[in-house]
């Protein structure tokens, strides 16, 4: 576990993560109310995610450059700063446009912010204690799935979409107030560059393993992207349900992120991702197969486990690659996990109308495939990168 000093940090990035997790999806549970106040249609509302998610795709490599000369705190208070600000102003938005504006504005913080929150995270402890400090921050991206979305769902439906975001503006304020007490002033390291960047994308396993995070994300997003509309196809589920199943889903999800560390330990980061590969492969097999009926919907919450065991064994072999740039190489990982997000989404958004949802899983796998044959290359070239307890501490 981290030590007691570290803690309070490390609890603190979590909180800001799960802020972030909460407002880049918040409009997904406020979609009915958006549309209805703004008089747009539900595709447009549904497409605040994607600018989003394209947004942080593209400022999170540009921005450990941008910001080369803050030290990592700097860095992270304004990540946070203008995550809250975003939300803050969406609530205020007077139109779709102006919401529009503010997704980017909370996007830009975004890719500031979790990249450096990782990086930060990794950095306050011992090499040996990485695997769970990562754990831990990345928990609260996975409890905005169980908890944030369904609550912004809930406060949007009893109070009105612009209180609900205030709400979580809120939240990512404290998130704010939270990481200026407790989180320590780490050094921002070598200042990184456009030549940083092309020798990290020389280095060995580099863009194997940030390829292999972008393949998983867009398999697992193939069928999770169009979970609401997949469960009432596949399984003529009602909406309750699919509330329970997607509930389920994301607290199986906590529990796999929870046991990523100790399995990373037992095992090493490659094997463990290898694990989550299969997993995720057996979780669409079993779609596949399972019945038109109720008890299949157990089968969709339970490769949650999986699809949440990857996130940090996979960070933690990044920055032992890395291990003078965590930043950079995380945010490249950061900006490959939501463009995983987004071309998972839109495969199974374009696919879903003309195919209908049974074999929706059958395209996942074929994803899943070539992010296995990335990560079996990562591995390949870079052993050495699974001996994190060994890895000497980063002096930034």
């Amino acid at each position: 576990m981290p030590s007691r000093s570290s803690t309070p940090a490390l609890l603190a990035l979590s909180l800001g993560y799960f802020s972030l997790g909460t407002i880049s999806l918040a409009v997904v549970g406020l979609n009915g109310p958006i549309g209805d106040d703004l008089h747009v249609a539900p595709a447009r509302v549904g497409f605040l995610v994607t600018v989003f998610a394209l947004t942080f795709a593209l400022f999170a490599p540009a921005a450990p450059i941008l910001l080369r000369r803050w030290n990592r705190k700097r860095v992270l208070l304004l990540g946070i700063g203008l995550l809250t600000v975003g939300a803050a102003l969406g609530a205020l938005a007077p139109n779709y446009g102006f919401l529009a504006v503010t997704r980017v504005v909370g996007a830009m913080g975004a890719a500031v912010f979790g990249p450096g929150a990782s990086a930060a995270g990794s950095l306050i402890v011992p090499p040996e204690r990485r695997q769970r400090a990562l754990a831990t921050v990345f928990a609260g991206m996975t409890a905005a799935a169980v908890l944030g979305v369904p609550l912004a769902s809930f406060l949007g439906g009893s109070l009105g979409w612009r209180p609900a975001m205030l709400g979580v503006a809120a939240l990512s304020a404290l998130g704010c107030l939270l990481v200026a007490v407790y989180v320590p002033e780490i050094p921002s390291g070598e200042p990184p560059t456009i030549k940083a960047y092309r020798d990290t994308l020389r280095t060995p396993a580099a863009l194997s393993t940030v390829s292999t995070t972008l393949l998983f994300m867009a398999a697992q997003f193939t069928v999770y992207g169009i979970a609401g509309a997949y469960l009432k196809d596949r399984f003529d589920a009602s909406s309750g349900l699919i509330s329970v199943t997607l509930l389920a889903f994301g607290v199986i999800g906590v529990l796999g992120n929870a046991s990523s560390p100790r399995i990373a330990e037992k095992l090493g980061g490659s094997r463990t991702i290898t694990i989550a590969v299969a997993g995720l492969a057996a979780g669409f097999v079993l779609l596949l197969v399972a019945p038109h009926s109720e008890p299949g919907l157990v089968l969709f919450a339970i490769w949650a486990f999986f699809s949440q065991m990857y996130q940090a064994p996979q960070q933690a072999r990044l920055v032992d690659l890395l291990p003078t740039q965590p930043g950079l190489i995380l945010a490249m990982n950061a900006a490959a996990l939501y463009l995983g997000m987004s071309l998972g989404s839109f495969i199974g958004s374009a696919l879903l109308p003309g195919m209908g949802a049974g074999p929706i899983p059958a395209v996942a796998l074929v994803i899943l495939a070539v992010a296995a044959l990335a990560h079996a290359s990562s591995a390949r070239k870079v052993p050495v990168a699974e001996q994190p307890a060994t890895a000497p501490v980063p002096s930034s």
